[in-house]
């Protein structure tokens, strides 16, 4: 009997929801049939069977979270002597959780659950109270986490949510009077969204974000993409703004970097993974363009639209969504016109807002007062990498390139 896992499928995920289950316990299922298909917080993919053989029994249901490392199935071989010898290679193993008179199934769920050091019911008492048991610290022998640790966090954890709750019904009972409307609807917290929660969170307890703001012309570019579009040509203004970035990243390399605490190194990313933010109906998620100081603006504007049609279609690969060295989000055709303050999508050093373009009066070199289309930029840093004056030089030069489009072609050449 082999248990048939969640295991890691990527960028170092915690966990999964179950969509669905393909099978029923009873099934002779093939190698490399699809098991259960499961949604991370970034891509839906399908768990096969690892050899042929009979589904003993499903440990999951269908719309459940599951933990990285969670058994799904109970995997029977078709062969007895793949059978005999997982029994004789658990029955020989001196594993310190193992003990005399439980079963076989027992015997393998004590070693699956040596790593967090647990018995499976201390496992189910975590699962039902919705506990991380990673997160407890064992009092057992070996570092093993008991019944009773489990039991202490829980306590530990309620008291501290009745604290905040009994502030919450303090401050109403000054604020509000009378009882507050019954909730009638609630909207599940998980999946997708609630790891873009934590990662958000995650960024902004780390890291000293600041933020500059600039306003750029886009006239000039506005007025070569026409003049491409004549002549059958099209290329995005997303496309303009990602070759911009990574020009400009060649004079200032200190924003595509990384920040490493531990061994106190900034570190210097040589290519230029540019991250775009992404909106679709399950969340935020960011494809990466890879090597985009190699491309030319045809690539990229290619690029962009197959990595934009995969993230609306919930398609993308794991590799086109890790590796980002630097983020852009250009939310303008959302209708963000003036500004925002965007979480840096760590590890990374920085992250840009392009916002909408309009038409607005301005006063040219000569005095003059002329209508330009104005977009305005927002630039998020880490202040432990970077200083703002370091900011300004970097948003100065892309104002340039963008304002002078003739100059970001010269670049290219």
């Amino acid at each position: 009997m082999m248990e048939v896992k969640l295991h890691d499928i990527g960028e170092g995920m915690t966990q999964a929801d179950v969509l669905s289950l393909f099978v029923k316990a009873g099934d002779k299922v093939k190698p490399d049939q699809p098991l259960v298909e499961v949604q991370t917080d970034k891509m839906t993919a399908e768990i096969p069977a690892p050899f042929a053989g009979v589904i003993k029994e499903i440990k999951v249901d269908v719309g459940q979270t599951i933990s990285v490392g969670t058994t799904i199935f109970l995997l029977e071989s078709e062969t007895k002597a793949t059978n005999i010898s997982y029994s004789e290679n658990v029955e020989k193993t001196n594993f310190p959780l193992l003990k005399k008179g439980l079963t076989n199934t027992e015997q393998i769920q004590k070693k699956t659950a040596f790593r967090i050091m647990a018995a499976p019911y201390t496992r189910k008492i975590a699962r039902e109270a919705g506990v991380n048991i990673e997160e407890i610290n064992g009092t057992g022998s070996g570092g093993r986490i008991t019944d009773e640790d489990v039991l202490r966090f829980i306590k530990r954890t309620d008291e501290i949510v009745d604290k905040q709750e009994t502030h919450h019904e303090d401050y109403n009972s000054k604020n509000i009077r009378g009882n507050p409307a019954p909730i009638e609807n609630t909207i599940p917290f998980k999946g997708r969204r609630k790891q873009i929660a934590h990662k958000m969170s995650q960024s902004l307890l780390t890291i000293p974000h600041c933020t500059h703001f600039e306003e750029v012309d886009v006239t000039e570019i506005i007025n070569m993409r026409e003049s491409w579009k004549k002549n059958n040509q099209s290329i995005s203004a997303s496309a303009i703004f990602v070759k911009a970035i990574s020009t400009t990243l060649k004079e200032f390399p200190m924003f595509n970097a990384r920040l490493n605490e531990k061994e106190e190194t900034i570190e210097l990313i040589e290519e230029h993974h540019i991250g775009i933010a992404t909106n679709t109906d399950l969340g935020l998620i960011v494809p990466v363009i890879k090597n985009v100081e190699k491309k030319s603006l045809k690539e990229i504007h290619a690029n962009l639209k197959d990595l934009t049609a995969k993230a609306q279609t919930n398609t993308l690969s794991i590799q086109e969504i890790k590796g980002s060295s630097f983020t852009i989000s250009n939310v303008g055709p959302l209708g963000g016109s003036i500004g925002a303050t965007p979480i840096i999508n760590q590890p990374e050093v920085a992250l840009i807002s392009f916002h909408k373009t309009k038409k607005r009066p301005v006063v040219n070199d000569n005095d003059e007062i002329v209508v330009r289309s104005m977009m305005n930029i927002s630039m998020s840093f880490d202040h432990r990498v970077v200083d703002g004056a370091t900011a300004v030089s970097f948003t100065n030069r892309l104002t340039e390139l963008l304002e002078q489009p003739n100059l970001l072609m010269m670049e290219l050449v």
